[in-house]
């Protein structure tokens, strides 16, 4: 599975309707590939926000089984 997240020089985005919040990787926000354009938008947002070395990041998940 391939998603999409944004990284910026603190860390990860997570995206409310009101805010763009620095985070940790485990509270990102993420979206299916198919939402390039969105997020695309999203990062020029953080951009214009302040956030700095925003960058897009395609995260692929793998799953295995644990014995």
């Amino acid at each position: 599975m391939e998603l999409l997240i944004i990284k910026t020089r603190g860390g990860y985005i997570r995206f409310t309707p009101d805010e763009f919040l620095a985070v940790n990787l485990e509270k990102a926000s993420v979206f299916p590939m198919a939402e390039l354009d969105h997020v695309r938008d999203l990062a020029a947002g953080a951009r214009d926000r302040g956030f700095e070395n925003v960058i897009l990041k395609k995260l692929v998940l793998t799953e295995e089984d644990l014995s």
